[in-house]
Formats: C-alpha cells, structure tokens, sequence
C-alpha cells in the first residue's frame, strides 16, 4: 500500500439538460443524472446511488481484505446497501446505510470466523467510516 495520504481526483462535466460524464484517469467515462425522486430521468448512476454503491463496494472489498489476512477461504459475498435521504432540520442528507450481506462459504467452512470477519469488514470500512 502506498504511504498517506492517497489523493483521487475526479472530474465532472455537463450542460443545462444533458447526461453529466464523469471521469477520472485510466477509467471509463459514467453518465449521471439526478435520480427519478428529483425530477430525473431514470436509468443513469446519480450521485446518489453512486454513494451508496460506493458504501457496498468498500463492504466487499474490506471483507476481501480481513477475510485474506485471517486466511478465511469464501466462495462468494453478495451485498445490498439500502441508503436513507431523509430531510432532516431543513438538511436533506442520508441518515442511515443498511448493510445486508450473504456470505458463501465452502463446505466446513468455520462460520463462527466468518461471521466476526464480516462484522469486522463493516467496522473497518473507509467509506461507512468517512460518512
């Protein structure tokens, strides 16, 4: 792992009606548009689902992690992240992440481990972390 801190930039670009592309180097361009309950369009990532994939995605990649360093084998992790936008003292911001996660282990697999492994990868999530 490279030294503290990291430093990732993004950019974001868009015009008055169309999709906003978003980008970043070395990845492939995303078109976004405010979600359905603001008057999107539908069917683009918006900022919003994007942060709560964002809170999956870490899930599963810090499982990966504390799974590989306590030597935990899994076949499969699925995760569904349920992300809360309430109003909030005249504040709209996400109260609440949901985690839910379905595990696969191999046959003996010591579910005991892996339950703790997976507490665990929810504790030490940068992003859950962050928000």
């Amino acid at each position: 792992m490279d030294a503290f801190p990291h430093h990732y930039r993004v950019r974001a670009s868009g015009s008055a009606d169309a999709d906003v592309r978003i980008d970043s180097d070395d990845l492939p361009s995303l078109a976004t548009q405010a979600p359905v309950e603001f008057g999107g369009p539908g069917g683009r990532w918006s900022p919003e689902t994007l942060l709560v994939a964002a809170v999956a995605d870490c899930y599963v990649l810090s499982f990966r992690a504390v799974a590989a360093a306590s030597k935990l084998s899994f076949e499969q992790l699925d995760c569904e992240v349920e992300g809360v936008l309430d109003r909030v003292e005249r504040t709209t911001r996400f109260t609440a992440f949901e985690i839910r996660a379905r595990l696969q282990l191999p046959t003996g697999g010591d579910e005991d481990k892996a339950m703790r492994l997976m507490e665990k990868a929810e504790a030490v999530c940068l992003i859950s972390n962050s928000l």
